[in-house]
């Protein structure tokens, strides 16, 4: 792994499980400064780093300042072949930014993203990603600065639970019921993989993957509440759903959708907007006051409008930035037409 560059008397290694408890302190400050709330929870943290085919030694950098506090944190997500979109995040301790820890920590990232060439299927295009939120501009500076290009905006939309949710209206033969974890894993992956195939950027991973992530959330995650996984049904075959939670630790008073999705032959008909109305009510009876999910602001199946006709709004933006490790053809989704 590369020598990083670091302020003297400043180290670096790789984070343990140890670690959970001070780094979510440190990702807590940033985003108490960013939107005066605490995001993060250190029995996720350390939940999400044990996903299958993560690698803390590999996947993780920590920048330690001469006090032993964590100053700065980075991770690279590349755990599925084809290895062609990889992810990544960090963050910086607010009081140790200006000293160079961020662009040391982005230029450990790409480095590791690079070893995602030697594994990619050849003259494939290899891209590392990052999002930050809109408010924190010197981080997209400093993404531009390395190179990085911003691509796309992601939307954090919320609604007030003010007002009677509209009962759901579903399209005749759909039904709705909550998840059984000893029989849906399968189609459920299968449906959301079918669903996800026409949303820009997808790109497939082995279904043996995706079921092992999917398994280590149904298993592992505190958060996960399968009378809050909602699968919408035709014939005994799962055309959409919709995966809730309970739990944010940002708000007691806020209910998650996590993931939404309509399989395309199903969409238009009113599936979504009924699955969302479900959601809603019964996150309502939770005593939920509020419920946000995430968004590509430019969603190829028209997703944005079909929150605003639910009645949310953006609250937050996230600018999507993106650096090319190798150019070559694209196996991402860029279009509903070459999906």
């Amino acid at each position: 792994m590369m020598s990083l560059r670091l302020p003297e008397g400043y180290t670096d290694r790789p984070a343990r499980l140890s670690d959970a408890e001070p780094l979510t302190q440190m990702f807590n400050a940033d985003s108490q400064r960013l939107f005066g709330v605490n995001q993060h929870d250190a029995e996720n943290l350390a939940t999400e780093w044990q996903t299958p085919g993560f690698d803390l030694g590999r996947d993780t950098r920590v920048v330690l300042a001469p006090s032993g506090k964590p100053a700065g944190y980075a991770e690279v997500w590349d755990t599925d072949a084809p290895h062609v979109r990889l992810w990544s995040w960090g963050c910086v301790d607010p009081q140790e930014r200006g000293r160079g820890v961020g662009s040391t920590l982005v230029a450990w990232q790409e480095g590791r993203g690079r070893a995602a060439l030697d594994v990619a299927p050849s003259g494939s295009r290899v891209s590392l990603r990052q999002s930050v939120s809109s408010l924190d501009e010197p981080a997209g500076r400093l993404l531009e600065f390395s190179g990085y290009a911003a691509i796309r905006h992601n939307f954090q939309m919320k609604i007030e639970l003010d007002r009677a949710t509209p009962a759901p209206v579903w399209p005749g033969g759909v039904t709705v019921r909550t998840f059984d974890p000893a029989r849906d894993l399968l189609p459920m992956v299968e449906a959301i993989r079918a669903a996800f195939r026409d949303h820009w950027g997808y790109v497939e991973s082995p279904l043996e993957s995706s079921l092992a992530v999917w398994r280590h959330i149904v298993t592992e995650e505190k958060s996960f509440d399968a009378s809050l996984w909602f699968l919408a049904e035709h014939d005994g075959d799962i055309v959409a759903v919709a995966l809730c939670s309970a739990m944010e630790p940002e708000d007691p008073d806020l209910g998650y959708v996590n993931t939404l999705g309509v399989v395309r032959p199903w969409r238009r008909r009113g599936i979504g907007l009924a699955l969302l109305h479900h959601a809603f009510a019964e996150l309502g009876r939770r005593g939920k006051r509020r419920v946000a999910l995430g968004v590509d602001g430019a969603s190829l199946t028209g997703a944005v409008r079909l929150y605003e006709r639910a009645g949310m709004h953006v609250e937050r933006r996230r600018v999507l930035y993106e650096k090319e490790l190798r150019a070559g053809v694209d196996l991402t989704t860029q279009s509903l037409e070459t999906s």
